[in-house]
């Protein structure tokens, strides 16, 4: 088979994995932005920032009483090289039903200063999360992360499960 054949299956291949790992990665994937075709414009030797595994922290109730709720996510680059990281928020219907809606439920973040920002929450079969790619950053090798969230229950008829995680890449 020459070289000239061979690129074109190789490009597919690329692509099928690519793709089998956004379904494997579930709202995860959903929080990443698709790619739209199987040319890459990154440098060579770049790979694109797809989550490569996700480290699950303890998960909580929702409790719907209308106050809201910290919930702290911690993760401790362990490694002896800085990492690749986004903490995400996770809240997750019951397996059963009724779904939960963004208005169901408001999430803010605390930030450097202090102050809550709101975040917003993407929608996936029953599942609300936040973004993997405006929490992604670099975490120094040794070094700690603590996101503080506060999630309030608006609907209170909700119910679900609020689970935290950090998502690594590379």
């Amino acid at each position: 088979m020459s070289l000239k054949n061979s690129r074109p299956r190789v490009a597919a291949l690329a692509l099928m994995v690519a793709l089998a790992g956004f379904a494997a990665a579930g709202p995860a994937a959903a929080a990443t932005p698709p790619t739209t075709t199987a040319t890459s414009t990154a440098p060579t030797g770049q790979t694109p920032a797809i989550p490569t595994e996700f480290v699950d922290l303890p998960t909580s109730t929702l409790v719907a009483d209308d106050a809201a709720h910290e919930v702290t996510l911690t993760y401790r680059n362990e490694s002896s090289a800085d990492r690749a990281i986004a903490p995400q928020l996770l809240v997750e219907s019951p397996d059963a039903g009724p779904f939960l809606d963004s208005s169901d439920i408001r999430v803010e973040r605390r930030t450097a200063t202090g102050c809550w920002e709101a975040v917003d929450l993407g929608s996936q079969t029953g599942t609300l999360f936040t973004d993997l790619t405006t929490a992604q950053r670099t975490l120094p090798a040794g070094d700690t992360l603590t996101e503080v969230y506060r999630v309030t229950a608006l609907n209170p008829t909700a119910e679900g499960t609020v689970h935290p995680r950090v998502a690594l890449f590379g």
